[in-house]
């Protein structure tokens, strides 16, 4: 085994490494969680969280992950025997439509082959085919971890819009929240669900949901039933900054770090940052001569890239090695891609010289596992990461 000296390398799509600021920061004492010092992180991080969502409403902060922040999106907004529309890009979509199943609800899922998104036609042509509005809700995974595939939410936004349709439209932004460009307001989104530890940088261990007039307006009328997961229970005191319950003190401090990070950088900075990094990294993967999971150029995803490998060569038995070797770990294939394709994640705290270690790592893992590839994907980044920086 190679001697473990320097930085492991954490390359899968989330968790994502931790920024030495942030640590910092959740490294203190608790504070009186009912006393006015708590009152002013809790605002902080409120709004904080507003700004990234880009949302004048309001945004519920769970201790918790993005599965509970599913699951308090469905229990605020839907009743059993509703029918909701979703669609089969992935995993994480699976694994939603599965929890909403388990609620009562009726699921519409339609097909996918987990290389492409949510088609927008497909969108308006079921919609405009419901014409008594049985469908109370869209949903979708905006950015798609197991597949490295970004739907396009504006264009769903607009086939919805389109098809003249009353529909909740919620979205799944738990991996591209903070890494890819994302407008809750301005997209007309009614609930927005993310959690921690991918691009806002922290542990595991938050979960939460943007909410639209119209999404509270269906929490008034709805049946299911929730305690913990409600909404309204939790804005009551986040007016003042405070939680109903004990909250997750040194993740809000965490929080607040974070979001400053990600100001001073500048959201539209980080964006085109994330945009740069994947661009190498495909550079790289087309030199190898792999194949990038994704099949439409348009829905690429900034926070990792999903790569093929040759028949048979099992990626597990690549990754274990990557990791024995050189100290690095890559995303594994979930549910139907095991074993078939790795997962290479360049989110949050990563820039240029990172992903270069990262996609080095990556060419030396191939050729150590006698992956069939081409040299010079390494080269390839350092020549699309310098076209980056001269544009």
């Amino acid at each position: 085994m190679t001697s473990r000296t320097g930085r492991h390398f954490l390359h899968i799509p989330g968790p994502s490494p931790v920024p030495e600021r942030v640590l910092r920061a959740m490294d203190r004492q608790v504070i009186d969680h009912r006393g006015p010092e708590f009152g002013v992180l809790g605002r902080e991080v409120l709004e904080g969280c507003r700004t990234i969502f880009r949302t004048k409403g309001p945004v519920v902060i769970y201790p918790g992950s993005g599965t509970g922040a599913w699951e308090a999106t469905i229990v605020n907004t839907l009743s059993s025997g509703d029918r909701v529309l979703m669609f089969e890009t992935g995993h994480f979509a699976t694994l939603w439509r599965q929890m909403a199943a388990r609620w009562g609800i009726e699921v519409e899922f339609v097909p996918g082959d987990w290389r492409h998104g949510v088609d927008p036609a497909l969108v308006e042509a079921k919609l405009a085919e419901d014409r008594s509005h049985a469908f109370k809700a869209v949903m979708v995974v905006h950015n798609e971890t197991s597949t490295g595939v970004t739907s396009r939410i504006p264009a769903i936004r607009k086939a919805i819009d389109a098809a003249g349709h009353p529909a909740l439209l919620l979205v799944d932004t738990i991996s591209s929240l903070g890494s890819v460009d994302y407008r809750h307001d301005e997209w007309g989104v009614d609930v927005t669900v993310s959690g921690s530890q991918k691009g806002l940088m922290l542990p595991p261990g938050l979960g939460f949901t943007a909410i639209s007039d119209k999404a509270r307006a269906a929490g008034r009328s709805n049946t299911l039933p929730r305690s913990y997961w409600d909404w309204e229970e939790m804005l009551k005191p986040n007016a003042n900054g405070y939680f109903p319950y004990t909250p997750a003190t040194n993740l809000l401090y965490g929080l607040r770090e974070a979001v400053a990070i990600l100001l001073e950088e500048g959201l539209d900075a980080v964006f085109a940052r994330h945009q740069r990094l994947a661009a190498a990294t495909r550079a790289a993967v087309e030199a190898w001569g792999l194949e990038v999971l994704c099949r439409n150029p348009d829905e690429y995803s900034p926070v990792l890239t999903a790569v093929m490998m040759p028949d048979g060569k099992g990626a597990d038995a690549f990754r274990a090695l990557v990791l024995e070797k050189f100290d690095m770990s890559l995303g594994a294939g979930l549910s139907k891609l095991s074993d078939t394709i790795f997962r290479i994640g360049h989110l949050g705290e990563t820039n240029d010289l990172t992903l270069m270690g990262a996609l080095s790592g990556v060419e030396m893992g191939l050729a150590a596992a006698g992956v069939p590839h081409r040299r010079g994907g390494v080269l390839a980044a350092m020549a699309s990461l310098r076209s980056g920086l001269d544009g």
